[in-house]
């Protein structure tokens, strides 16, 4: 009874922590892609959708290139993902940056 019970513990607070891990990346980019610009300035909101969206593309992109060092079997599927992905959200900052 007293290990069933530890181990529900463990599991709650598991899926506990790993909620928190998003929820505090999303806080995170939230502020790094300008949260306060549009706040103080009284615009959108669009550009820190948009920014966010495009910082977790290339958090994607990092983790597949990450799963692709430590992976024997799927090492090119990831490798090629993580590049692609993070291709992609480079394309994107310049896009936005209007530098291309």
């Amino acid at each position: 009874m007293l290990i069933k019970l530890q181990t529900t513990l463990n599991q709650i607070t598991s899926k506990a922590l790993t909620g928190f891990k998003y929820i505090y990346l999303i806080v995170f980019f939230a502020l790094l892609a300008g949260f306060f610009h549009p706040l103080i300035t009284n615009t959108s909101f669009d550009g820190v959708v948009i920014g966010v969206l495009v910082l977790f593309a290339g958090l994607a992109g990092g983790v597949l290139l990450y799963r692709a060092a430590t992976s024997e079997s799927k090492r090119a599927i990831f490798l090629g993902s993580g590049f692609a992905l993070m291709s992609i959200s480079l394309y994107y900052i310049f896009q936005l940056t209007g530098r291309t």
